[in-house]
């Protein structure tokens, strides 16, 4: 092994790290395994599963291997990088929350602002995902209430309110929408009361169709508010692994006006049937590629193929024009509203909590709690303790029991119904997905809502309008290196370029100067790479403090950049810190 001394970081194949002003040498006697650097970086917040890049400098003919941090935004995969990455959430929701001038006028709208409207403003229902669609305008629900309608204005920041001291405010709004019950569940754990009665399948096509919903709720809300609504949205699950949706929006909406158009929102999926399974594995077996088409495994003729089943569907459409949609879902009735200023300590609390699960998946999101030390407040005989812990344990780990089969159950529902008009499932229903390919089989599609991890949400976990903040995600990590880099700069102490390894650099032929390769990180310079970017972060960190201390600046270098993190200054990608 080797130990970190202070110049320079070689390790014993004599490779140098990217680690700035230290030295290391070999020392037998020192045991340090993966699981201890592991909880190093984790407490330095330095990347634990780095990608290792090979960099060749062709004017000096040096190499140096650059451990990249991985970027993972999952706290299971990668603690650190999830930290990260969660604090730039934070920030993009905070600088475009209450905003006081508009967005550069090029800046377009995303596509979930896009949904398309009919001109009598009838919803209009999609038969596919993309690509071609097939625009059913339809009247309204007669089970629905009309949306209001009000003149629009062309701004996208709110408005302001005058009291009755002279005060000058500009509220925003935070809205958190959930869908409706499946079953009663059992106060406190997440848990069907009776998992025989609780409707996972209409849990499961909720969950996949969520992402439509909300679009269509966010188009609903730019009729009724009057101008240009912008807003930055958590996908999260509740307890009972049903995704909400916590909502920021930028300006005040009546919270009258946000209720309805709540309560008059809904998707309708036109999709072919989908509730008889006709190829099943276990007994009739499964459509097989063979000449161009999937075939009966029993005659040996083609399934219908997805235009010709939706040709099907809109002749029974004509015939039959109250025939019901394969999927209607809705909003729940629970709709929570309040008002927000942006000078209040409220508002950071509450982007706190929109973005307090980002880092976890939405299976993972809730796990039952452990029970308490039966030994903690002495109750009882101390002879007791032990028969009482016992017992505890034994109905924790029913709860977690319970908690996993309610996860497996929704899983297995998720598995089977199909995701899209691509989806492989729909062989399982006797179609052919759309624009299919060899390879496909009933309950192995690839797409995320299938996932485990997902169960059921394929979207976005963030989902923000272009004109929130007006900035990228790359933009905002830039910011919060750039503010550390500026006191450093205003210290005296120097920070390096943050290109100087980058593309831009080439030689008097006009060639790169530096090439970038992957190379594997073999297990036995995993220690060293962890190693030499816990010690580079350190330092940073030390430097970073003593600039503050030098300066005493009152702007954001004093307190440190936006989210309270120490990013890279100086660009250099070897410790995970690259923005």
């Amino acid at each position: 092994m080797t130990a970190v001394l202070d110049r320079g970081l070689v390790d014993k194949a004599g490779t140098r790290w990217t680690t700035g002003e230290q030295r290391v040498v070999d020392d037998p006697t020192l045991r340090v395994d993966g699981q201890m650097v592991r909880t190093w970086a984790e407490h330095a917040g330095v990347c634990v599963r780095p990608l290792l890049r090979l960099v060749v400098d062709h004017e000096t003919g040096d190499t140096t291997r650059v451990p990249i941090p991985c970027k993972s935004t999952r706290e299971r995969v990668c603690p650190p990088c999830a930290a990260k990455a969660r604090k730039v959430r934070q920030q993009q929701c905070r600088e475009g929350w209450h905003r006081e001038d508009e967005p550069e006028p090029d800046l377009e709208d995303s596509p979930v602002d896009q949904a398309p409207v009919d001109e009598e403003g009838v919803d209009a229902e999609l038969g596919d995902s993309d690509g071609d669609r097939r625009v059913r305008s339809t009247r309204r629900r007669d089970d629905v209430s009309a949306l209001p309608r009000v003149p629009q204005e062309n701004r996208t920041v709110g408005r302001t309110f005058t009291g009755n001291r002279g005060q000058v405010y500009r509220p925003s709004m935070f809205v958190t929408l959930t869908l409706p019950s499946y079953g009663r569940i059992t106060p406190g754990t997440g848990t069907p009361v009776n998992p025989a009665t609780y409707d996972y399948r209409r849990a499961a096509l909720d969950a996949i169709h969520l992402p439509r919903l909300f679009a269509r709720w966010v188009q609903n809300l730019r009729r009724c508010a009057g101008y240009r609504a912008q807003y930055f949205a958590a996908i999260e699950p509740q307890k009972r692994l049903a995704p909400h949706v916590h909502v920021a929006i930028r300006g005040a909406v009546p919270r009258q006006v946000l209720r309805e158009v709540t309560k008059a929102t809904y998707v309708q999926v036109w999709w072919p049937a989908f509730d008889h399974v006709v190829y099943d594995e276990h007994t009739t077996g499964v459509p097989a590629w063979c000449d161009g088409a999937y075939r009966d495994p029993q005659t040996g003729m083609p399934l219908p193929a997805w235009e010709e089943a939706m040709d099907d569907l809109d002749a029974q459409l004509d015939a039959d024009p109250g025939q019901p949609a394969a999927h209607t879902m809705r909003f729940g009735q629970q709709t929570d509203v309040k008002g927000i200023l942006g000078t209040s300590e409220d508002a950071d609390r509450t982007i706190r909590y929109l973005t307090k699960y980002l880092t976890k998946s939405l299976a993972d999101t809730f796990t039952p709690e452990e029970p308490d030390d039966p030994t903690a407040d002495h109750v009882g005989h101390p002879d007791e303790w032990d028969a009482r812990s016992a017992r505890q344990q034994a109905r924790a780990a029913a709860r977690r029991a319970a908690y996993e089969t309610h996860v497996d159950r929704l899983h297995e529902e998720v598995r089977w119904l199909p995701c899209s008009p691509e989806c492989a499932n729909w062989l399982r229903y006797g179609i052919q997905p759309k624009d299919c390919l060899p390879g496909l089989e009933p309950g192995r599609c690839e797409k995320r809502a299938h996932e485990r991890d997902n169960l059921g949400y394929g979207g976005r976990r963030v989902q923000v309008s272009k004109q929130w903040s007006g900035k990228t995600l790359a933009e905002h990590r830039a910011d919060r290196a750039t503010v550390v880099r500026e006191t450093l700069l205003a210290a005296g102490i120097e920070a390096p370029e943050v290109d100087r390894m980058g593309v831009d650099h080439v030689l008097d032929d006009g060639s790169p100067r530096f090439t970038w390769e992957d190379v594997p990180m073999p297990e036995a310079d995993y220690a060293g790479a962890i190693l030499a970017a816990v010690q580079e972060r350190n330092r940073w960190r030390a430097q970073y403090e003593a600039a503050k201390q030098l300066t005493a600046t009152t702007g954001p270098g004093a307190t440190g950049p936006p989210g309270g993190a120490v990013d890279n200054p100086r660009g250099n990608p070897s410790s995970g810190h690259a923005a």
